[in-house]
């Protein structure tokens, strides 16, 4: 049966709109989880309460890339965008610890001692992101596929919201045990880990899943674009 939401694998060839958009969600799946996890060392206290750190305000769009990546292009093509944003988070965590190591001028002792005490903490977040990601993104993708298959393609709403439970809370509990246990207390942790998967969750309702029909529809009105039967 023809969709309108027909994975690109199964076109019979894909258009200059669907390589372009592809090259540019690739682009901002891997600048959004670098600027995660860049943020992630700042944790946001209201009320005397650790609740979430500032990453969680970038995160959700990274799902939603996600979730356009495998509702247009399939799950093997997310896969394969998951894992170069895997290497270029790793590339970013040697990188930064291959500088604090590098030699500097003695009038700048304040910016390294800045620099270090940064990315001093963010090989800890980018390795605990970096075990979150893959079990968050990937089960985001398949819990969406699923759904999809379930609900014949239909109620695009249903599988980016329930496809981000999934994937958010398994991200959330890794990342927030992985990346503060023995640097903040058990109840900051619980209350971190609460805090954060509720506020993802009502960042996906309200703006994630808006924006992922808005983007969906944009690169499927493609005039060039010929279903395969």
């Amino acid at each position: 049966m023809k969709t309108s939401e027909t994975p690109i694998e199964q076109l019979s060839a894909p258009t200059d709109r669907s390589q372009s958009a592809l090259v540019i969600l690739a682009a901002l799946l891997v600048a959004t989880y670098l600027t995660a996890n860049i943020m992630a060392v700042k944790v946001i206290t209201i009320f005397g309460m650790s609740l979430f750190d500032a990453g969680t305000i970038t995160f959700p769009l990274a799902y939603l890339i996600g979730d356009v990546i495998t509702e247009i292009y399939g799950f093997n093509t997310t896969k394969k965008v998951i894992w170069l944003t895997f290497f270029c988070n790793i590339l970013l965590a040697g990188s930064a610890a291959i500088g604090i190591l590098l030699p500097y001028p003695a009038e700048m002792a304040d910016v390294h001692i800045a620099y270090a005490t940064i990315f001093t903490i963010v090989p800890r977040i980018t390795a605990a992101s970096l075990v979150a990601f893959v079990a968050g993104e990937m089960s985001n993708a398949y819990v969406m596929v699923k759904i999809k298959e379930k609900t014949d393609g239909k109620h695009l709403w249903v599988r980016t919201i329930g496809s981000s439970a999934v994937g958010y809370l398994l991200d959330t509990v890794i990342f927030v045990l992985l990346a503060f246990s023995f640097v903040l207390p058990t109840e900051d942790l619980l209350t971190m880990i609460i805090a954060q998967y509720l506020m993802k969750l009502l960042i996906e309702g309200v703006c994630g899943t808006p924006l992922a029909y808005m983007v969906i529809r944009w690169i499927q009105r493609d005039p060039k674009r010929e279903v395969a039967a």
